[in-house]
């Protein structure tokens, strides 16, 4: 085999492969075998037709099509490989010629990573984020905290409340006629969550354990049931239970059981350190990804469309994949959506320029920096993989071979291209962009 390679514009370059002519005779050997045993010829036993007389009767071509796709996927990695170029996009197959006892040769076109003119990317500006804690936040947080240890109490000695959980039956008529799914037992309602009818939670209010009450509503216009809605019902409703919940006192006995401090002050104090903390981080993250979209919007980058076709591909291939893990196939999704492949390919073309965009850029930025990705990077990042994986490092790298390494190493190049922007951006208040 043979390849020979012709750049074209737009980062486009056309391989032309040639396969032997002995090579070519294989496949189409092997190409008569596997179909022999589906062949009927008069005078022959059903899969002891000579490929001879097969090629007679039925042509000569008539093994080109299998055997071509046997060839092509092969030859066409092989010529990738020898080729040296860096594509980033599936093969545009096209056989110029097939014919027995001559050479098989077809081209492959292809897109190659293009070329990338860094605008500015030290120093950009970003959006100045706020990373101040304020008291109410703090309280905020130990309100959750609090609500996580709150726990279930029976009332009996007041009526219902908003906030509470009520357990009733109820049976719901319009017109003094019974209507389906307007009837239930046992059914546990918290006031106040919304999740009923308009209006009907509210009437609850006030209603001690044991008492029935007639709840009149209006089904809305909206609703789901076409023969309830706009019309008015009445709901008996009796309530059979009553539960509350209580929350923990915000005492040093509190800190004590949720946290390693003794009193509330250091446990407050605590929580707006780890605010502080959080907070810092988001706008690291956030000025790390505003200066990489800044620095990417700067630079100058003729996305080849078939590279584009190809990153949409897998975008939808990957959602796919999604769905399937949460037991919806893609078929489903798209019959309920209303959507097909094309549409959704199409639809995500957007984003997938701008990751496209972005990783270019960012691989630029390493390079011109001379950044790199040390051993220890690697092994850092793989221990970091083993413990999210609750797995041992030993274990893991079993799994990961040369290919899986080099995919560490060039994502762990691009986030130090993407630290390196974030770092060296400019933040700037809003009014001063504005003014600006």
């Amino acid at each position: 085999m043979s390849v020979s390679v012709e750049n074209l514009e737009n980062s486009m370059a056309k391989l032309t492969i040639n396969v032997s002519a002995d090579e070519f005779e294989k496949a189409l050997q092997a190409a008569y075998l596997r179909q022999k045993k589906n062949i009927s010829v008069p005078g022959f036993r059903k899969g002891k037709v000579p490929r001879q007389m097969v090629e007679k009767m039925y042509g000569a071509g008539v093994f080109y099509e299998d055997a071509a796709n046997a060839i092509i996927p092969n030859a066409y990695e092989e010529a990738a490989t020898e080729s040296g170029l860096d594509i980033v996009s599936a093969p545009e197959i096209d056989v110029v010629q097939i014919e027995k006892g001559k050479e098989f040769i077809f081209t492959a076109s292809v897109a190659v990573k293009p070329e990338v003119e860094l605008g500015q990317y030290k120093g950009v500006e970003v959006p100045k984020t706020d990373v101040s804690v304020s008291d109410e936040e703090v309280e905020e947080e130990i309100k959750k905290e609090q609500n996580k240890n709150s726990r279930e109490v029976t009332v009996e000695d007041r009526p219902a409340e908003m906030g509470d959980t009520v357990t009733i039956d109820y049976a719901g008529a319009i017109d003094g006629v019974a209507f389906d799914g307007g009837t239930a037992n046992d059914h546990d309602l918290k006031l106040g969550s919304g999740s009923f009818i308009p209006g009907f939670e509210e009437q609850l209010v006030g209603v001690n354990a044991g008492e029935t009450r007639l709840v009149n509503v209006t089904f809305p216009e909206e609703y789901h049931a076409e023969d309830l809605k706009g019309k008015a019902a009445v709901f008996t409703c009796t309530v059979k239970k009553i539960t509350a919940t209580e929350l923990p006192e915000l005492n040093d006995e509190f800190a004590q059981d949720v946290s390693e401090f003794d009193t509330m002050d250091e446990y407050r104090a605590d929580v707006r350190k780890q605010l502080e903390v959080r907070k810092e981080n988001e706008a690291k993250q956030a000025r790390r990804d505003n200066g990489v979209s800044k620095a990417a919007q700067n630079a100058t980058i003729n996305i080849p469309a078939p590279m584009l076709d190809t990153r949409a591909a897998e975008m939808v291939n990957n959602f796919a994949r999604r769905l399937e893990s949460q037991g919806m196939s893609m078929d489903q999704y798209m019959k309920y959506t209303g959507s097909d492949m094309a549409g959704m390919r199409e639809q995500v073309k957007p984003q997938a320029e701008i990751q496209i965009r972005n990783e270019l850029v960012l691989e630029k930025v390493a390079q011109v920096e001379g950044l790199e990705v040390t051993e220890e990077d690697v092994e850092n990042e793989i221990a970091a993989m083993a413990k999210s994986y609750n797995m041992d490092v030993e274990q893991v790298k079993q799994f990961i071979g040369d290919a899986e390494k080099e995919t560490i190493r060039r994502d762990l190049l691009v986030q130090k291209a993407a630290d390196f922007i974030g770092e060296n951006a400019v933040e700037v208040e809003e009014a001063e962009k504005v003014e600006e």
